[in-house]
């Protein structure tokens, strides 16, 4: 039978894979640290695989891709293989130098550029159906007037027009993720880092290797995310006087290099990057958007939830969660994001009334999210084995909704 990720658990996927490469469970095993038992497990679902560290040595162990391994990403949208409609389009206009994307363009103000690329944005981080569809149109032709504007820019302007256009190739980057093309998104990544280290200011270079960390860090290629971010910090070291942008382009750089050392098995430099952005929380001192971070308190406190639960302490990753209070500031696809590994903690802990109340939470906050959030599909898929009266009711209309019931 042919392989399709969709069908399989990750725990089948990972038995089709070991098969596939002639490993025993206990080579596996031993290949990541493992016993033969806890292989075992896994394979026949026995108990959950939610660990991103160990999915990654999996994927290694295996030579599969995460992807490949996951069914999609584990944690924001995939296509599950299924491109997106606008990819192709996208996937042109990145492929071409860019000294030929402003051509056949007219005239483009910094003003007129500005208010589009925020208008992307907004729609992007605030709009709850239709987000993908919507700024996926806008991408190609967006890229080709910041060129335009660039192009045009007189001395005056070419700072502005430059702060955007990296900007637009960080929204490049998050929508191509979100919609499993991770390939694309390095792409947009590495020429909004190359604009930055052009431009001689810290503050964007800082905000460019965020971006680039992110992608490769939900590439799996967490090591390198972690040197990127540890180098940039060190070059690009706030002031007393410096910016809020530059505090918290330093600070979510911080927070991202945790996040890859805690996937990278680098626990102890985790916490150290993670309490090194408490600085720059400190002094912005509230919950801001700056390059599209969303860095600030709720966003800090959030981070102490992952990287707990990344460690494998769905106890005191809990009871973190439990003191965080998520308020409006704070862009609607980071409140998915961090509301879809809650559920996943609930789900891991065997509470499945709290699992399905999130669930529930989570289709009205954001329906277009959720459908090919990996790690909602699996925990509805499990809570729809194991049917109780009482969260019936609640669990049948997610359900419906991402397709894994009529």
């Amino acid at each position: 039978m042919a392989y399709d990720g969709e069908l399989f658990s990750i725990g089948q996927r990972m038995k089709w894979w070991r098969e596939r490469r002639g490993l025993s469970q206990k080579m596996l095993g031993d290949l990541i640290g493992r016993s033969e038992n806890w292989v075992y497990k896994i394979e026949n679902d026995r108990m959950p695989l939610d660990r991103l560290p160990l999915l990654i040595a999996l994927s290694k162990a295996l030579r599969c891709s995460l992807g490949d391994l996951t069914g999609g990403y584990v944690s924001g949208i995939s296509t599950a293989g299924t491109e997106h409609e606008h990819v192709p389009l996208i996937r042109q206009t990145l492929s071409l130098p860019t000294s030929l994307l402003p051509k056949r363009v007219g005239s483009v103000s910094a003003d007129d550029f500005d208010s589009s690329v925020t208008d992307a944005w907004q729609v992007y981080e605030t709009q709850a159906e239709g987000r993908y569809r919507d700024v996926g149109e806008r991408l190609p032709a967006l890229l080709r007037q910041g060129h335009a504007a660039l192009r045009d820019a007189g001395a005056d302007q070419e700072g502005a027009i430059l702060r955007q256009l990296i900007s637009l190739y960080g929204l490049h980057q998050i929508w191509l993720r979100r919609v499993g093309e991770t390939t694309l998104a390095r792409v947009a990544a590495d020429r909004g880092l190359a604009l930055a280290d052009t431009a001689g200011d810290p503050a964007l270079l800082a905000a460019a290797a965020w971006n680039l960390a992110c992608v490769l860090t939900s590439a799996g290629d967490v090591d390198d995310s972690y040197e990127l971010a540890r180098q940039t910090i060190a070059q690009c070291q706030p002031h007393d006087d410096s910016s809020p942008e530059h505090w918290s382009a330093y600070g979510a750089l911080h927070l991202q290099g945790a996040v890859a050392a805690v996937r990278a098995a680098k626990g102890p430099r985790a916490w150290d990057l993670y309490h090194g952005a408490q600085r720059a929380v400190e002094r912005i001192g509230t919950d801001l958007n700056h390059w599209h971070t969303c860095f600030g308190p709720t966003n800090f406190a959030m981070h102490e939830v992952h990287l707990k639960a990344e460690e494998g302490d769905t106890n005191e990753a809990l009871r973190a969660a439990d003191h965080v209070q998520i308020n409006s500031e704070v862009p609607l696809e980071r409140r998915t994001r961090y509301l879809i590994e809650v559920m996943n903690l609930n789900r891991i802990q065997h509470d499945d009334y709290a699992t399905v109340h999130i669930l529930g939470k989570l289709l009205k906050q954001s329906p277009e999210e959720i459908v090919f959030s990996p790690l909602v599909r699996e925990a509805v898929a499990d809570l729809l084995k194991r049917e109780k009266p009482m969260w019936r009711d609640e669990l049948r209309p997610v359900a419906i909704h991402i397709g894994l019931a009529a």
